[in-house]
């Protein structure tokens, strides 16, 4: 598996594990009808809007199809002063998952981070997702929650963070 910078070609697989990823990860948490609305079409361009600004990242199987990504940067919030980096999604097909791809995504968020002097992070993650597990093995401390509506329904996402992520 191959982890690099994402380019706005990559639009399209990005979408295409966007969608199919929350349609799995999701499934019985977000709304069916929200999941069944999600377009392929509608994410990328999204992602072509937003690959310039951000730090996005692709992880390649070994044909070079797109089967993760991630994006990172600075806390978009402003709820969490202490924590100046955010992680804003690491998405994975489901059957690319559990073989160390996502640690592999967080290594060059993490890394840009550190490189502009931020040694904080955190991370919002629906309390229903099983991923609050992956955080929690590398180290993060569940530090807040916050409530979101998806389609009418309230769900409750937890706030991860890292005091420190030289450490990571």
């Amino acid at each position: 598996m191959n982890v690099r910078v994402a380019t706005i070609q990559d639009a399209k697989g990005i979408a295409r594990v966007h969608v199919d990823s929350w349609r799995t990860t999701y499934k019985g948490i977000v709304p069916n009808s929200f999941l069944e609305n999600m377009s392929y079409a509608d994410r990328e361009e999204r992602w072509k809007e937003m690959i310039p600004h951000h730090q996005v990242f692709v992880a390649e199987n070994e044909a070079g199809e797109i089967v993760g990504f991630s994006s990172g940067g600075l806390e978009r919030f402003g709820k969490y002063p202490d924590y100046q980096g955010e992680v804003y999604a690491i998405y994975i097909l489901e059957q690319y998952q559990g073989l160390g791809l996502g640690t592999k995504l967080l290594e060059p968020i993490v890394q840009y981070l550190k490189e502009n002097g931020i040694n904080r992070m955190l991370v919002l993650v629906l309390a229903e997702n099983s991923a609050t597990y992956f955080y929690e093995s590398l180290g993060a401390k569940r530090i807040g929650t916050e409530e979101l509506e998806i389609a009418g329904k309230k769900l409750v996402e937890f706030v991860y963070g890292w005091e420190d992520l030289s450490e990571f």
